[in-house]
């Protein structure tokens, strides 16, 4: 016998977990968004990718460890209990996304290579309905098709670009990551606050970041020259603890707070307005001037994260009951 469970709670509650979780969701994404535009001031000026990523992830671990110290409240067995989940936490959704998508960059456009991870949603779709029998419904499929055309169109990677197997292959190993990221941060049973996850997966990005970087398998370049903007010229540090405090720290908590509260599937696709910040922020902060197309792609994004929720509620998972 099966039984129809759906993901909607009581309709108060719902709304405001909803409401709740969107909010959260585009703090994330937002945050997110801007570390392509700030890092662009740093690249500049000679820091590497790799420096610019571990020192980002460095000062958001930093940052946050005390909170998810705090969060634990003595509960050490439960981190103990964990330990494999924060591990994978912190080598794919942080640091192996990381890694990755740097290394697509010098093998394609970035473009075509942010594409390309941002086809996360579309594989938490396949794994929640391979893993768990969560089927998506029609109208999911067709909210998940609305927000890829999006993407080609703000990404413009229609007018052609140069595409590499082994960009492609980094690509989807970023991809990998980002879906994890968005699985594990919406999972509730393992009972790890948001504080303790977000800083236990960035504490270990940080070491693997690092370790890579020793490795000589990363490229580690920084300097001190100012970083220059389309509203001005800052410190170089500036940038870096808005890449650290904003970018990281709170774009990852923010984005296990939405996981908590939309699951993942529907957090995954919030998280594809992150695209359309980052089209914003370099338009403010590098002077670049989305064209006409992006600006459709945008809305085309926004109406597949809408056709998505809608096809929530039809969300069909196959269950035992017992008798």
């Amino acid at each position: 016998m099966t039984t129809l469970t759906h993901d909607a709670p009581v309709p108060a509650a719902a709304t405001s977990r909803l409401g709740a979780g969107l909010a959260f969701a585009l703090v994330s994404a937002l945050s997110f968004g801007l570390s392509g535009a700030l890092a662009r001031g740093l690249l500049d000026t000679g820091w590497s990718p790799g420096a610019t990523v571990l020192i980002r992830v460095a000062i958001a671990a930093v940052v946050v460890l005390p909170l998810g110290l705090v969060s634990l409240r003595g509960r050490w067995g439960l981190l103990r209990r964990n330990t494999g989940l924060v591990m994978t936490y912190g080598v794919l959704a942080v640091a192996g996304a990381q890694f990755c998508y740097f290394s697509a960059v010098q093998y394609m456009q970035v473009g075509p290579a942010l594409l390309i991870e941002y086809t996360a949603p579309a594989a938490v779709v396949v794994w929640l309905w391979l893993r768990h029998g969560q089927r998506p419904s029609a109208v999911t499929l067709v909210g998940a098709a609305l927000a890829a055309a999006g993407l080609v169109l703000v990404l413009d990677v229609v007018s052609g670009a140069d595409i590499s197997l082994p960009g492609v292959a980094w690509g989807l190993g970023a991809m990998v990551g980002a879906a994890t990221y968005f699985v594990i941060s919406a999972d509730e049973d393992n009972g790890l606050p948001p504080f303790a996850l977000a800083a236990g997966g960035l504490v270990v990005g940080s070491l693997v970041l690092a370790g890579l970087g020793l490795s000589g398998l990363m490229p580690m370049t920084a300097g001190t020259a100012p970083a220059t903007y389309a509203v001005g010229e800052v410190a170089w540090w500036v940038p870096v603890l808005l890449l650290g405090l904003v970018t990281a720290g709170l774009s990852y908590t923010s984005g296990i707070a939405a996981g908590r509260r939309l699951g993942s599937r529907l957090a995954s696709f919030v998280a594809l307005t992150e695209v359309l910040a980052a089209v914003v922020f370099a338009w403010v902060l590098l002077d670049e001037l989305p064209r006409l197309v992006q600006l459709l792609g945008g809305v085309l994004v926004l109406a597949g994260v809408v056709v998505v929720k809608l096809g929530e509620s039809r969300v069909v998972r196959t269950e035992p009951v017992v008798t």
